[in-house]
């Protein structure tokens, strides 16, 4: 086989070459025909649009659907429903969500060999995506028109006249070509200005539609209210009539008017002058507006346990108080005569308090302090008792040398044996208990002086105390 092959290469070759090509011929016009290839290819998104008629529609020739001039599907299969035609649109996948339930549909010629294709506009929003399936009605597509068409809907003389302009025209335009370019060109502004000229119509158009849908309404509300309509058609001529019997007061009131301008106007500067203030006063005003939602939640919290208590307890109390307070209404009366005299008063004993309730520091004590002590002491002294009665306590204090005077001054033996024990402990009196001791040492050793022994021993200590050296 390789001796042939080498031996008849060139048709070898030559057939290879058109086995390639005819791969790609095929696979162009494969392509253009919409074939899909199921497993390499996914499926198509399929809408439907119905037509008053499908001429020239030939499925599977790849006939296209476009928007704006890009091509987003193919025209699939075409039946026929209820007298009208139902032509399949299968779109690309990547177009699913482009067609909305508002979109319309024109059956359009790509040659003058009714080569057709189906020019979609899609719609705009707020029209909802269509779903698979969906169905463009008849009343959003338009059929191609023939010009026999249109030369049918003529009659005989129209057509007889149709064909003299034409003729007509021919003659007139014969060479002239460049001419008429030219006219046409010179057109393009007026063109221009035309089509806003239609648009604003169109928006018009709809305004009044709508205007034309609002005065039907209107209208049909007042025929169901024809009596109401008359009652007020009477009022107004009832008020009509009252101002016009108020004429000489609606002259003057006008008369009054400047005056009043004028103030009005000199009322409302000075509010401009509250305004600028307002604002940095209401500007103020709201970190505690921001605090009012918490404020009234605490209140809240405070006023639900709160309410029983008012209603069951403080409102009973005060309607049993009404009599009483009714009571001390005259009294009431007397006291404000003499609350000018009260109030000096007051502020006397305000002062009086000041005073005694003020403090000068730690190294001084108030009359408050000292106040509270009297109070103990007088509890002391009153508060005690035994089998004789009551009996006051007092509370002396003296230094050791005033005591040991008292005690050598005196002649009672109960204040010698009082204080003798005081004077005599070294750890109250030093001093006195060293002296005491040195004269029980001499009065031991006989050499105590005279003049203390006609004492007894303890008046003779108490008397020598000091008189005798410590050492």
């Amino acid at each position: 086989m390789k001796r042939a092959i080498k031996t008849h290469s060139t048709d070898f070759v030559a057939i290879l070459v058109l086995v390639v090509l005819a791969a790609l011929v095929s696979g162009y016009v494969l392509n253009h025909q919409g074939l899909r290839l199921p497993l390499l290819q996914s499926a198509p998104f399929s809408d439907y649009v119905v037509l008053q008629t499908g001429q020239a529609i030939t499925p599977g020739q790849g006939q296209s659907v476009r928007v704006s001039g890009v091509q987003v599907g193919t025209i699939g299969n075409i039946t026929l429903e209820g007298g009208r035609a139902r032509v399949r649109l299968d779109i690309l996948p990547q177009y699913r969500h482009l067609i909305r339930t508002d979109a319309t549909a024109l059956l359009r010629p790509r040659t003058g060999l009714d080569d057709m294709f189906i020019e979609l506009d899609p719609g705009l929003p707020p029209a909802r995506v269509a779903p698979e399936g969906f169905t463009i009605p008849m009343s959003n597509s338009l059929p191609d028109i023939d010009p026999d068409e249109v030369l049918d809907e003529l009659d005989s003389d129209t057509r007889a006249y149709l064909d003299q302009l034409i003729n007509g025209a021919g003659l007139g335009l014969k060479n002239r070509g460049d001419e008429l370019a030219q006219v046409l060109e010179r057109f393009e502004p007026t063109h221009r200005d035309l089509a806003r000229v239609n648009e604003a119509v169109a928006v018009r158009g709809r305004d009044l539609q709508q205007l034309v849908d609002s005065l039907a309404r209107l209208n049909t509300a007042l025929a169901t209210k024809q009596t109401q309509i008359e009652q007020l058609i009477e009022a107004s001529s009832n008020v009509f009539h009252a101002f016009a019997s108020e004429d000489g007061n609606v002259s003057k009131a006008i008369s009054l008017l400047p005056g009043t301008l004028k103030q009005t106007t000199a009322t409302l500067q000075m509010v401009h002058e509250f305004a600028e203030q307002l604002g940095p006063a209401a500007k103020s005003l709201l970190p505690a507006a921001k605090s009012l939602p918490a404020a009234n939640k605490a209140l809240r919290e405070l006023a639900t346990p709160s309410t029983p208590i008012v209603k069951n307890e403080i409102r009973p109390f005060v309607v049993a108080a009404r009599p009483v307070v009714r009571e001390l209404r005259p009294a009431a009366v007397k006291l404000a005569a003499a609350t000018p005299n009260l109030d000096t008063s007051f502020h006397v004993v305000d002062d009086f308090l000041n005073l005694v309730g003020y403090n000068p520091g730690d190294k001084m004590h108030g009359y408050l302090w000292w106040l509270a002590w009297v109070d103990h002491n007088a509890r002391s002294v009153f508060s005690s008792q035994d089998a004789n009665g009551d009996f006051r306590n007092i509370f002396l204090e003296l230094s050791c040398a005033s005591a040991a005077q008292v005690a050598n001054d005196s002649s009672l033996e109960e204040v010698l044996y009082n204080l003798t024990p005081i004077l005599t402990d070294a750890g109250l009196c030093p001093k006195q208990a060293a002296a005491d001791a040195a004269a029980y040492s001499l009065e031991k050793q006989g050499k105590l002086p005279s003049w203390a022994r006609n004492k007894n021993t303890a008046g003779a200590k108490v008397s020598f105390l000091s008189k005798l050296p410590t050492n």
